[in-house]
């Protein structure tokens, strides 16, 4: 196993088999307990053919199931088996997960935790039951002769995860991680987290999206993980009080949740709070530190390169940056691609991904001179702490003079009626683009008691006139990606 991701979990085990590995509601699973499961999670697979694949030396293998105890069971069974973990994201509808099974070209498919799915042209067998739950399916299927990448490419690179980009601003994209790749990924982001056995974490984002890259960061640390069901603050904070939890990893809309739970109850254990998966706002982190006295850091996640930016260093001072690059090397390319003060995040450092899997793109025909262009566009502040700005592909061109939408959006979030805003450009033959803001009102805020008279002057305030958006739009809500991000 000293080739695959799994080994430090399975030597801590060994070392520590008694020691909590999950908690969830009023229940808790050792290490033993989980390794157990696991391999007779495996051992299903195998008996139903799942990692047969013919020819073809890795078995891609898709798992469709909700946060909780099961996801983290089969995904560890996958691995175990040498398969190649391919998770599917809950809310992606029917037609959508047949185009991801048909993009992957999956030898099986996994549904458990109450999900059932079965894919055109497989067939279903039972799997393990877990602590009394539902039975899980298993699907065999037969993927297409011609899958648009070459399997021996793809076996070389042990690889360990396909994860398809969150896609906010266009089309997502497979990304294959090997198990080495993983391993340098997780290695480099715990030399800034310092996740260790005595930590427990509460786990709150999706696991299709973040399981790879945090979940098994925590498990080969030794830490216990806490899975919470619920988004609610008062259910949040009655996890990490029952449990002990000393890290938490979340999105903004989680930490602003929990800064407004009107309990006034502390959270005495807790000593690292990490916001990611969208933009952190200056007033969610002093509310947050207000409340529990713990300053929330910042860290920037891609799934090309794991965890490269974490804030340690300017949690107070500079709540919304990104921090200093350590382990990753950096440069900011302005539009003729020469390093500048501001420009295109560009990125290189252990753990980057090894291909985009259809149409099959490995790394170095990615990387333009040794460096990954993320897209985003950022700036250094004069302690050299990195910002972001936006994203490339999402300036708004007014009247010749460009701006960020998220520079607008948070603006309109330190108004105490807001509580989420989307910019975006409208445009007109007259005036050609201008800004307009979706907004959603804060809990009892009435569309009556906020006027959009009152968020232009309030924009004004803050913004140069050609930023403030000309229409305001009231919403229910905004739609977003399954990792908390506002889809363009």
């Amino acid at each position: 196993m000293t080739g695959n991701i799994l080994a430090g979990f399975l030597a801590h085990t060994a070392a520590h088999p008694e020691a909590p590995a999950l908690f969830q509601g009023e229940e808790c699973w050792s290490y033993s307990w989980l390794a157990t499961a696991a391999r007779e999670a495996c051992g299903q697979l195998e008996r139903a053919g799942a990692f047969d694949c013919g020819t073809q030396p890795v078995a891609r293998i898709g798992l469709y199931c909700p946060n909780g105890v099961e996801h983290v069971v089969w995904a560890l069974g996958i691995l175990l088996g040498g398969g190649c973990l391919v998770p599917v994201p809950q809310e992606l509808a029917a037609c959508e997960r047949e185009s991801l099974a048909r993009r992957t070209a999956l030898h099986a498919v996994v549904g458990a935790g109450g999900f059932c799915w079965s894919p055109s042209g497989g067939g279903s067998e039972l799997g393990v039951r877990l602590q009394g739950k539902e039975p899980c399916g298993i699907w065999i299927l037969k993927p297409p002769a011609d899958t648009g990448f070459s399997e021996a490419d793809f076996a070389a690179l042990a690889p360990a995860l396909i994860r398809f980009s969150s896609g906010t601003t266009g089309a997502s994209k497979g990304v294959v991680l090997s198990h080495a790749s993983l391993l340098e990924r997780i290695q480099s982001a715990n030399r800034r987290l310092g996740v260790r056995a005595a930590d427990r974490v509460l786990w709150t984002l999706p696991m299709a999206h973040h399981f790879a890259v945090s979940i098994l960061l925590y498990l080969n640390a030794g830490a216990g993980v806490i899975l919470e069901d619920s988004h609610l603050a008062e259910a949040l904070l009655g996890s990490a009080r029952r449990w002990g939890a000393t890290v938490m990893y979340g999105a903004p809309y989680h930490f602003r949740l929990l800064a407004s739970e009107p309990s006034e109850r502390g959270w005495d254990t807790l000593r690292l709070a990490v916001s990611t998966a969208a933009a952190l706002t200056g007033e969610i982190a002093r509310r947050f530190y207000g409340r529990f006295g713990i300053p929330l850091t910042q860290g920037f996640g891609i799934i090309e390169a794991g965890l490269p930016l974490l804030n340690l260093d300017g949690a107070l001072k500079a709540p919304t940056a990104l921090g200093r690059p350590d382990d990753f090397e950096l440069v900011l390319l302005d539009k003729n691609g020469v390093a500048a003060h501001e420009g295109e995040l560009c990125l290189r450092g252990p753990g980057m991904f090894d291909a985009y899997l259809s149409p099959w793109q490995p790394r170095a025909c990615v990387l333009r001179e040794g460096w990954f262009h993320t897209g985003d566009i950022a700036r250094r502040d004069p302690s050299g702490r990195i910002e972001l700005l936006g994203r490339l592909k999402s300036v708004l061109n007014i009247g010749g003079m460009k701006c960020f939408p998220e520079e607008i959006e948070e603006v309109l979030l330190q108004h105490p009626g807001v509580a989420e805003a989307r910019v975006r450009g409208e445009e007109s033959e007259r005036w050609g683009t201008f800004a307009v803001a979706d907004v959603v009102l804060a809990e009892g805020v009435g569309v009556t008691q906020l006027r959009p008279g009152e968020l232009a002057l309030h924009c004004r305030k803050s913004l140069a006139q050609y930023k403030v958006p000309v229409r305001f739009v009231y919403a229910d809500s905004l739609e977003k990606t399954a990792s908390g991000k506002v889809r363009r």
